[in-house]
């Protein structure tokens, strides 16, 4: 597989893009297209990895910053490390794009560069969430703010493949985001939505409510890009108050330290657990082309997860199936 990394993108760019992607070639056997100034990422090259075939550096002599305007930065960089990437994939030079830049222009650039699968309306963001029973996906999480019915009845196919070809969970329940499990509930793209899930050959469970996801009632929460990014924020600012509330705790005094101490193994594996780098990213659903987000503050071993999860969707034909499935709606589909 070949996949292209935006090396300028990120907090920690360029460094923590060129060490991940180093990691990644030497573990999965990629060949890593680091885009960006070249002067800025050879810094961070070893000389190994200088005459390593599978790592190789793209010229982009331009960077689009977080505070710009999504699609006009798109528009007016074209030698952008951000574009330039997504070039890639749309002439078929590289398999998937990486990148830990902004969130707006990566949405953005992936529709106006690379477009969408056939039959695809919307395409949607989807990251992964831990939860009491394992893992589970928002989707859709911030790339649409609103969403038709068919929009979330597509959100569900790709997400339950997601589920079961990348993260290996065996028929994913899928759940929708509801402020109640009854079916009368909800608004009315929820009341319409519910009818459209239910008429799909997936593991529908129904209404779902944000306390019961945490607590592992489904693999893939259906929902429009509002909620589900009010829902994703509200779980990682919970999970981080959390922390910040058990470290004052066992810093009050020697007793509580001491505590701390015994049980560092199983606060260590509660941390991780909660740990996006884990996760690597989230990736795009419904671009013809692998596309994954990373985080902003993403470390090296973020990028290099963030490499697995391209290379899994990748070995398991995932678009090719997706495309496969969204074909078999028909024209017909509710609005």
């Amino acid at each position: 597989m070949r996949i292209a990394i935006d090396a300028m993108g990120g907090d920690n760019a360029p460094r923590a893009a060129v060490e991940g992607a180093i990691q990644a070639a030497g573990e999965y056997g990629v060949q890593v297209y680091l885009v960006g100034l070249r002067s800025e990422i050879e810094r961070y090259l070893g000389e190994a990895a200088k005459g390593d075939s599978r790592i190789n550096i793209v010229d982009a002599n331009e960077i689009i910053n977080n505070d710009e305007a999504p699609v006009s930065a798109i528009k007016q960089k074209k030698d952008s490390s951000m574009v330039v990437g997504l070039k890639l994939v749309k002439e078929g030079k590289c398999d998937a794009f990486l990148s830990a830049g902004s969130t707006g222009a990566f949405l953005a650039g992936s529709l106006l560069k690379v477009g969408r699968i056939k039959g695809i309306d919307r395409p949607a963001l989807a990251p992964i969430i831990p939860t009491a029973k394992g893992f589970c996906m928002i989707i859709d999480a911030g790339a649409n703010m609103d969403s038709k019915p068919k929009n979330l009845q597509q959100f569900a196919i790709m997400g339950s493949i997601y589920m079961e070809k990348v993260m290996g969970i065996k028929n994913p329940r899928v759940g929708l985001l509801n402020i109640g499990a009854e079916e009368h509930k909800g608004n009315e793209l929820t009341k319409q939505s519910i009818e459209l899930l239910r008429a799909l050959d997936l593991n529908f469970i129904g209404n779902v409510e944000a306390r019961d996801i945490t607590e592992g009632a489904c693999e893939v929460c259906v929902t429009d890009g509002f909620a589900g990014n009010v829902l994703l924020k509200g779980v990682e600012g919970v999970a981080m108050t959390i922390f910040k509330l058990l470290k004052e705790e066992f810093m009050k005094s020697a007793v509580t330290k001491l505590a701390a101490l015994m049980l560092k193994k199983g606060l260590k594996a509660f941390k991780k657990k909660f740990d996006y780098t884990e996760y690597g990213g989230a990736p795009f659903l419904g671009i013809d082309g692998i596309m994954i987000k990373a985080h902003g503050s993403s470390d090296a071993k973020a990028i290099k997860n963030a490499v697995r999860q391209a290379k899994l969707l990748y070995d398991n034909k995932c678009l090719e199936i997706i495309s496969s499935e969204i074909s078999k709606l028909g024209a017909d589909n509710v609005e």
